[in-house]
Order: C-alpha cells, then structure tokens, then sequence
C-alpha cells in the first residue's frame, strides 16, 4: 500500500479517524472529506507532524457538484475509496419524522453514490482500485429503534454489491463493513444526553451485548479496512465482513 492514494470519508474522528491514522502510518497518501473544519484541520497538523502526508478535504458529500471538485483537486489517480461518512437516528416508522428520513437517507445514502460515481474515473485509472463501504450488522438483522438507520445501511449493503457486479471488468474491487457496537466518541454522546448520570452502567449495557463481552474499537475496525483495501486482499470483492464481536454468528 505504500505511496498509494486513498480517500476517505468522515475521517476528523471515530472510525474514519482510525482509518486516516492507520493508512497514514502504512505511508499511504491520504485525503479525507469532512464537515468539521476545527476538528479536521487539527488532525490534518498531528499527521504532518509526524510526518504523514494527510490532506483535509472541506466539503460535504451530499453536494455533488462540491464533491466532484474536491475529487478532481486530488492528483493523479485514486487507489482506495472508503465511504465511512454516515449519521445515526433512534425511533421507528412512527416517530421517524420525514425531515430526519430525509437527512439520513442524504447523507448515507446519496452521499455514498456521489462519491462513488465521482471517483470512477480515478479509480479506472491504471487498472482500477478498490471501494470499501461502511455497512452495518442493522443491514441484515432487526435493531430495535433504528427503522431510518436500517434502510440506509441496507442500501449500503445493496449498493456494494451491484458495484462489485458492474466494475469486477475494470479491476475495481467493492466490498463492505458492518460493525456492531464500536466506542466511539457517538456513543460517549449518546449516553451522556440519554442517561446522564448512568453512563457506566449503560455502557457495560451496552458493551454486553455482544458475545465477546465487550465494544469494539475504532482501531479494530480500521485494521480490518486496511487488510481488504490493500494488495492482501486483491482476492476480495462484493463481500460483507461482519465486525461484531459474534453478535450475528453466536448471539442465542
């Protein structure tokens, strides 16, 4: 992976954050697209100043004619793609108002198109590249309260897979992720405004649910990014890795 272009979504923190580390740190040239200009630019300075060549990208992905220009400003061509951006919501069909139906379906679903189909003609380039979407176990199981969420990930889901079909002949590789519960900093939020004051006891509430006893880690996840992005994984595409510790495979 060395010297290779990669892009990457939502990467001032969480997931996306350990990703831009991880493929920075393998000296791979990294640009990442993000809203959050205090927080992006601070990680853009930590990276260079440990010598890592990491660009912040300022933009969001749900505009298309901003995304196209951001792509088009990074040189040469694009090797990897990773579409980590998206945003939550809790509530179910009747408490889903179509304001938030709408946000979310912009930002995890439009905005992964857009990225894809603004990338294409860079990773085409030199025998194609890889594309690795974040999914979600919410894609293929029933979460309790997570009705706008779900559908997005599913789309997710259905979108790798038809891009895997459609490109295999370009040499682009499309595969996805779907996480269970990961620490990040949604979750510390999450708990902190929903249960002030229970915050460690929810959080071990939360962490027991999956089998292994315990959250996965933003690191965890960016590892196995990297594994499927880089040349060990050249045999791998329109595939769903489940990262959940057993919660699909030995949840009783």
């Amino acid at each position: 992976m060395h010297s290779k272009t990669v892009l990457i979504t939502g990467g001032a923190s969480g997931i996306g954050l350990a990703m831009v580390k991880k493929f920075a740190a393998e000296g791979c040239h990294v640009y990442f697209i993000d809203t959050n200009h205090t927080e992006a630019t601070k990680v853009q300075i930590e990276e260079h100043e440990k010598g890592f060549p990491v660009k912040f990208l300022e933009g969001s992905i749900t505009d298309y004619a901003q995304l196209e220009k951001l792509i088009q400003s990074v040189p040469g061509k694009i090797d990897v793609l990773i579409n980590n951006a998206g945003i939550s919501h809790i509530g179910k069909v009747e408490n889903t108002s179509e304001e938030d139906f709408e946000r979310l379906f912009q930002v995890n679903v439009k905005g992964m198109f857009n990225c894809i189909k603004a990338c294409l003609p860079k990773l085409k380039e030199d025998g194609g590249g890889s594309i690795l979407n974040m999914c979600s176990i919410a894609a293929t199981i029933g979460i309790p309260d997570r009705f706008a969420y779900s559908m997005t990930k599913g789309a997710a889901l259905s979108m790798t897979l038809s891009v895997a079909r459609d490109y295999v002949q370009d040499g682009i590789r499309c595969n996805c992720i779907s996480p269970g519960r990961v620490h990040t900093p949604f979750v510390d939020g999450f708990l902190a405004k929903n249960y002030p004051g229970q915050e460690k006891e929810m959080f071990a509430k939360l962490a027991a649910t999956q089998p292994i006893g315990r959250m996965g880690t933003p690191e965890e996840v960016a590892e196995l990014a990297f594994f499927i992005s880089s040349d060990a994984g050249s045999f791998i595409t329109g595939a769903n890795f489940n990262i959940d510790g057993g919660f699909m495979g030995l949840k009783m």
